[in-house]
């Protein structure tokens, strides 16, 4: 913490409290400690970490309320030395972890979820696009000339249909 003593009060702080150790001990010191105790249990470990500044100034306040009375002004007080236990610390990690693997989680399943609509819209796509005649004249314009050796039950050729009442891209 740094502080200094107002200098109007000096003589009167030393005649009732005595010197800069006797004031620290005295005064200073339980101020601080009474603000720490007074500001940390309203959080969890958590939040003390990731509220550190709001923290920081809630206990600036206190103590600087506290000690003006005493003709003590503090310009600042540093937070330093936030130590939590070993289990604590990894229960964090875990924590964080767990939070890492959830997010990929989330991520990997949009991606899937993404990539089956756009898997879906390419075939909606293709079936639209898609032209009998056009198919059935590309087949007759790729076979060798050779049949089958094995057809289905109803004598039909894939994709050649032979059926002259029905209109073929060749004969319109």
């Amino acid at each position: 913490m740094n502080w200094y003593i107002d200098p109007k009060k000096t003589n009167q702080i030393y005649q009732n409290i005595g010197n800069n150790v006797q004031l620290i001990n005295v005064i200073v010191t339980p101020a601080i400690q009474e603000a720490v105790k007074a500001s940390t249990p309203k959080r969890n470990a958590e939040e003390i970490l990731k509220q550190r500044e709001i923290l920081k100034q809630e206990i600036d306040k206190s103590v600087a309320n506290k000690l003006k009375k005493y003709g003590i002004e503090v310009v600042d007080i540093s937070l330093v030395n936030l130590t939590f236990s070993d289990d604590y610390k990894k229960a964090v990690e875990r924590k964080k972890i767990a939070e890492q693997e959830a997010e990929t989680a989330r991520k990997e399943a949009e991606a899937v979820i993404e990539q089956a609509r756009g898997q879906a819209e390419s075939q909606k796509l293709l079936r639209q696009s898609l032209n009998p005649q056009l198919l059935q004249k590309q087949a007759i314009e790729k076979w060798d000339g050779r049949f089958p050796t094995v057809m289905g039950g109803n004598g039909s050729l894939p994709l050649i249909n032979i059926d002259p009442s029905q209109t073929s891209p060749l004969n319109p």
